[in-house]
């Protein structure tokens, strides 16, 4: 702290070049701290070229121009870093939350996909599997995309009830004591992106 201050003090032309410090007892009387602490901070700031020492006389601040020009350069520096690392950080959560809006609003479609399959599944007419089978081609480059942006779904039937994870939409009595507590349905798919919930698991379970 006494560094700080008679750093700032400089910089501030609170003192000026070859203005003489307070000696080291009247800064110690006057601070009320220990004159070897007082006496380390003066031999910092010599070694970092901010003062300088006359046999005899005491210490002094040394040339302004330098001392400030290094003060001024590393807080420039050190405010220049943390804009960058703020604006980094803004710019990545547009990013991911534009991202994140976009992949909400189509998991109704992926919803709507998965339900069109499996009933397509259950035809046994001939053109109605020729087209699920295109229909599955698609599915799978769709589904794909939305895995590479990081979507994955999360595991609900057979777990244990997660309120992070599970949304109840209602209960049922449990067939045995082991089953207690346990997801037994699903009615909506929940799904992860990048490891964030974006979507709860609507869930049956049993009580």
């Amino acid at each position: 702290q006494i560094i700080d201050g008679i750093k700032q003090m400089i910089v501030n032309g609170e003192l000026n070049q070859n203005d003489k410090l307070p000696s080291v007892r009247d800064l110690s009387a006057q601070l009320t701290v220990n004159p070897n602490t007082i006496q380390k901070a003066f031999k910092a700031l010599e070694g970092q070229g901010w003062i300088y020492t006359v046999s005899g006389r005491g210490c002094f601040v040394s040339e302004i121009s330098h001392t400030i020009d290094d003060a001024q350069t590393n807080r420039i520096y050190s405010e220049f870093e943390n804009y960058r690392k703020r604006t980094n950080k803004e710019r990545l959560e547009i990013i991911e939350n534009a991202s994140e809006d976009m992949i909400k609003s189509l998991l109704p479609v992926l919803d709507d996909f998965e339900r069109a399959l499996t009933n397509m599944e259950k035809s046994e007419d001939a053109l109605v599997k020729q087209m699920t089978e295109g229909m599955t081609l698609i599915y799978k480059k769709f589904y794909g995309i939305l895995e590479r942006k990081g979507l994955k779904p999360i595991n609900a039937k057979g777990e244990m009830f997660d309120e992070n994870l599970h949304e109840a939409v209602t209960m049922f009595p449990a067939p045995n004591e082991e089953d207690k507590g346990k997801v037994i349905d699903e009615t909506e798919k929940g799904y992860y992106l990048n490891n964030k919930v974006i979507r709860f698991s609507k869930v049956v379970v049993a009580q």
